[in-house]
C-alpha cells in the first residue's frame, strides 16, 4: 500500500496540468487583489476567505477528484493494479488518503498565499484573522474529502469517470444539499425527524466552523464527520467488490 501511495504521489506531482491549473487560479487571485489594491486590509482577507473557500470544494476538489479517482478508469489500469496484488479495499483507502493529503496541503497553502498577497499590497492581517481564515479552510477541506469519499461510490460502482465527476460536482456545488434540505423542511418529514438538515455535510462542516470560532461544540460534528466518511468509504469498497472489472 505504501508503494502504491508513493507511486500515486509521484504521478500526481508530475502532471503538468496540476501546476497549470493551480497556477492560473493563483494568478487570478493576484490580479483581483491588484484591482482592489486600495481596499486591502485584514478584514478584506477574511471576507476573501469566506467567499474563496466557498468555491474551493468544487474548484480545487473537482480537479483533485478527477486526477486521483478517475485517471485509473481512463487508463484502464485497475485490473493491472489488482493483478499485482493491490486489493480493492486498499485502493479505496489509498485514494481517500491521497485526497485528504493533497487537499490538506493545498488548502493549508491558500491562507499563506492570501497572506503574502495582502502583505505585498499593503496589509498585514493579525493572528486572530489568520486563525479565522484557517477555520474556513478546514470547513472547505472537510467538505472536499467527504464529497470525494461519497462520489467514490459512483466511481467504483459504475466504473464511469463522467458519472463520478458529475456526482462530485452536484455535491460540492450544493445541489444535492439544497434538494435534501427542501425535502427535510417538508412538514411531514420535519415533524417526524426535526433538525435533520443539520446533519447533512453542509450542516456538519458549518457547526465545526462555529465550534472552532468559539460558538459551539467541536467534538460532536467531528464524530459525525468521521462516521460520514467511514460509511462512504465502506460503501465505495463494497461497490468496488461487487463490480466486475472492465478491461
Amino acid at each position: 500500500m505504501l508503494r502504491y501511495l508513493r507511486g500515486e504521489i509521484y504521478r500526481l506531482l508530475r502532471k503538468k496540468s496540476f501546476y497549470i491549473y493551480f497556477g492560473a487560479f493563483a494568478l487570478g487571485y493576484v490580479i483581483l487583489a491588484f484591482i482592489r489594491m486600495g481596499s486591502s486590509g485584514e478584514r478584506q482577507m477574511l471576507k476573501d476567505a469566506e467567499s474563496l473557500f466557498m468555491f474551493l470544494p468544487p474548484v480545487v476538489g473537482s480537479y483533485l477528484f478527477a486526477a486521483i479517482y478517475t485517471d485509473d478508469l481512463h487508463a484502464k489500469n485497475l485490473p493491472a493494479l489488482i493483478g499485482f496484488g493491490v486489493g480493492r479495499i486498499r485502493i479505496v483507502l489509498s485514494k481517500l488518503l491521497l485526497m485528504s493529503l493533497f487537499g490538506t496541503v493545498l488548502l493549508a497553502l491558500v491562507p499563506l498565499f492570501m497572506y503574502a498577497v495582502h502583505t505585498v499590497f499593503g496589509a498585514s492581517p493579525t493572528g486572530a484573522v489568520f486563525g479565522e481564515v484557517y477555520a474556513w479552510g478546514l470547513k472547505a477541506l472537510m467538505e472536499t474529502v467527504a464529497f470525494a469519499s461519497l462520489s467514490a461510490v459512483a466511481v467504483y460502482g459504475l466504473q464511469r469517470a463522467t458519472f463520478g465527476i458529475a456526482v462530485y460536482l452536484l455535491l460540492s456545488l450544493g445541489v444535492v444539499s439544497q434538494l435534501l434540505s427542501a425535502l427535510f423542511r417538508w412538514e411531514a418529514v420535519h415533524e417526524l425527524l426535526p433538525g435533520l438538515a443539520e446533519h447533512l455535510m453542509a450542516g456538519i462542516s458549518l457547526r465545526m466552523l462555529m465550534g472552532l470560532m468559539g460558538n459551539g461544540a467541536v467534538v460532536l460534528p467531528a464524530v459525525e464527520y468521521a462516521v460520514y466518511v467511514t460509511v462512504a468509504a465502506a460503501l465505495a469498497a463494497l461497490a468496488f467488490h461487487k463490480k466486475e472489472l472492465e478491461f
